[in-house]
């Protein structure tokens, strides 16, 4: 597979692009469109991949970067409309800042007939124990604990307990609201979830990047731990249409932790979701190698190795979340996400 065409959107200082696409004989074209059809009038490529990211872009009212991503895919599908063919497409992260473009992308890809795969690593990264949901397992929650901001990280949060969550009983039947809360809100909701309290220890057990002193733990990890370690922490309390709760906090850690609860036999399944990061003349960022990995796979085999409802629905997630915390913390009703899906059979992340 060779990398054939670039087009960039902006050319910050610092940038590597025109080097590295000099180095290598790869031509960066001045539209969208020229570098899908290598300036002809026909698409000429065999697979698409968008990043909408790590550009300079304004924010609306209520903090969500306004990346172009739903500019980029509506580019890219007029040209499969002129052409009269369509390719597997990649987009990086969730789909767009609002809901109705995010259903309209989907809806593209099924009108034209092309895979479309879309979202973060965190899915198929290492897993620390290497672990699956069983498909079919009697789920009745999910709980993340992750690091990163609003409108960001919470994504790949979001992700990471969704990859599981989709696995349960019935699989995924779309979701029925959504609330943000921080601070003593947060922490005043979970004391009145036993379940969500065990899990949350369960997730933060996983990690390898809790709080220490003089290189020991501060203590054994509990809720009242938790709740007095991270008092400014956020949450994300997610109601699915079946019963089934996610919830998903941003905390002060450095890693991606997951924890669910089989009703069946009372076990707690739990792992984190491996995200090394880059340290100074160190290579060790690699879990976008599977990632790229199922891209790749996806333009060969002209299917999406999982399903592009997935990043629909975090993405429809993480947009009712921000909506909430603009909202003063309000429960955010979702009828529009009565998205059903079935998961992969799987399993798909890295077990090297």
């Amino acid at each position: 597979m060779d990398l054939v065409s670039l087009y960039l959107d902006q050319f910050p200082d610092g940038d590597l692009a025109r080097t590295r696409a000099k180095e290598h004989k790869v031509p960066i074209y001045p539209t969208i469109a020229e570098a899908l059809t290598l300036g002809t009038s026909k698409l000429a490529v065999d697979g698409v991949v968008i990043i909408g990211e790590h550009g300079k872009y304004p924010k609306n009212d209520i903090g969500q970067t306004l990346y172009p991503r739903h500019r980029f895919f509506k580019e890219v599908v007029k040209v499969f409309e002129a052409s009269g063919r369509s390719v597997p497409v990649f987009n990086d992260k969730h789909l767009s800042t609002d809901w109705g473009q995010c259903a309209e992308m989907v809806a593209d890809s099924k009108r034209l007939d092309f895979p479309f795969l879309a979202g973060s690593s965190l899915p198929v990264t290492r897993r620390m124990p290497a672990i699956d949901v069983p498909l079919g397992t009697r789920l009745t929650e999910s709980v993340c604990a992750a690091y990163g901001g609003v409108d960001s990280y919470d994504f790949h949060g979001l992700e990471t307990a969704q990859c599981m969550s989709e696995r349960r009983a019935g699989g995924e039947v779309g979701i029925r609201s959504v609330q943000a809360l921080k601070g003593p809100r947060l922490w005043d909701a979970v004391a009145r979830r036993e379940t969500t309290q065990r899990l949350l220890v369960a997730a933060l057990n996983r990690s390898h990047n809790l709080p220490v002193q003089d290189g020991f733990p501060t203590a054994p990890v509990t809720f009242d731990w938790a709740r007095s370690v991270f008092p400014d922490g956020i949450g994300y309390f997610v109601e699915h249409r079946d019963g089934f709760r996610t919830a998903m906090f941003l905390l002060g850690i450095r890693d991606f932790n997951y924890a669910g609860l089989d009703a069946a036999s009372g076990r707690i399944i739990s792992c984190q979701m491996y995200l090394p990061m880059p340290t100074h003349g160190s290579t060790t960022a690699d879990f976008f190698n599977p990632q790229i990995r199922h891209i790749g796979q996806m333009v060969i085999d002209r299917r999406a190795p999982y399903p592009i409802e997935r990043t629909l629905l975090t993405s429809g997630m993480t947009l009712a979340a921000v909506w909430s915390l603009a909202q003063d913390q309000a429960v955010v009703e979702t009828p529009e996400m009565a998205v059903r899906y079935t998961a992969p059979k799987g399993p798909l992340f890295w077990q090297g």
